[in-house]
């Protein structure tokens, strides 16, 4: 099934994304916080667009209620939950912002900030991501979160505080650009680098949740390294991966030519009868084998994800819209 197309961006306009799961006390006043926002800029219109990622609560009824007689709010419903970046790409493609933004659904992230970001964008940036520099958080999820996006900045290259907050802004051209599946959306800043955008930082509010509970989970961070590797991979070489595979061929074959020297060395231990010295030997050449045998699994995982970033199906399935996008 072809995904459906981005909407052309109009002029004036601003789109904010809210991604969401369960989020249904937080909906009312998060609406009137944004509007209030954005009616003190008065060169903008406000498209609002919530998209709720499987709720179990009163969510969509709620959105269906802030929805009604409103034409700048949009809602959109998953029939299960598919997680946050399916929820954004959801909300991208019913975006006709020239401006769009994305915050999260748990009054964390203040509409007040939106004037910063603006800001930001007429300086010349692509995609403005918040620094959340004081976080209102437990600790064990704090420090996770600072090591993550040490290394991810570190790897890719993409010197960011904090490229997991959801509170960002966006031209449309960036999201025209952009196709997020599985948990790609921590990494939406180093995918719009990886294309050629100017990708900018400001400090933002960080409150205290008030209803609901955080989506956190240590599993998270774990999933967290593999998607590294492999918004890595794709960036450095998805348009032209024989630079990735012939090289490891190359190290697989001479790491092919040591394993046969080790043989050889085993060989000739064995009938001089010095036992003592084959035991490490044969250790080594163990550890070698099921070194070639994981690089083997991952290179597979790598064609897997060259391949699943060439797929044009959605990665999500709609259940109910509101009447109409903005």
């Amino acid at each position: 099934m072809e995904p459906t197309e981005r909407l052309s961006p109009l002029p004036g306009l601003l789109s904010i994304v809210v991604p969401l799961c369960n989020e249904a006390e937080s909906l009312a006043p998060l609406k009137a916080e944004i509007l209030a926002a954005v009616g003190r800029l008065p060169e903008w219109k406000l498209q609002l667009i919530f998209v709720d990622d499987g709720s179990t609560d009163d969510s969509w009824n709620k959105i269906r209620e802030l929805a009604g007689g409103d034409p700048r709010v949009y809602g959109i419903r998953f029939r299960r939950n598919f997680g946050k970046a399916a929820a954004l790409e959801a909300g991208f493609r019913a975006a006709t912002g020239e401006i769009v933004f994305t915050m999260d659904g748990d009054l964390q992230d203040d509409p007040n900030e939106i004037p910063k970001f603006l800001d930001a964008i007429r300086a010349g940036n692509d995609l403005v991501s918040g620094y959340k520099q004081k976080r209102n958080d437990p600790w064990h999820k704090v420090y996770p979160s600072r090591l993550f996006n040490g290394v991810v900045s570190f790897i890719t290259g993409v010197k960011l505080h904090d490229h997991n907050c959801g509170f960002k802004a966006y031209r449309a051209g960036v999201i025209r650009d952009l196709r997020l599946y599985g948990e790609l959306h921590r990494f939406v800043p180093v995918l719009a680098a990886a294309k050629g955008y100017r990708v900018g930082e400001i400090v933002v509010k960080h409150r205290p949740r008030k209803f609901g509970k955080s989506k956190f989970g240590a599993r998270r961070f774990l999933k967290g390294f593999l998607d590294l590797l492999q918004v890595k991979f794709v960036t450095d070489f998805g348009y032209r991966p024989m630079h990735f595979f012939g090289t490891a061929a190359l190290l697989a074959g001479f790491a092919a030519v040591g394993g046969l020297f080790l043989f050889f060395l085993a060989t000739i231990l064995y009938w001089s009868n010095v036992m003592s010295a084959l035991y490490p030997t044969l250790i080594f050449a163990s550890s070698l084998a099921a070194m070639l045998l994981g690089s083997q699994a991952l290179l597979s995982g790598y064609l897997a994800e060259l391949i699943t970033n060439q797929r044009r199906d959605d990665p999500f399935s709609i259940a109910e819209r509101t009447d109409a996008a903005g």
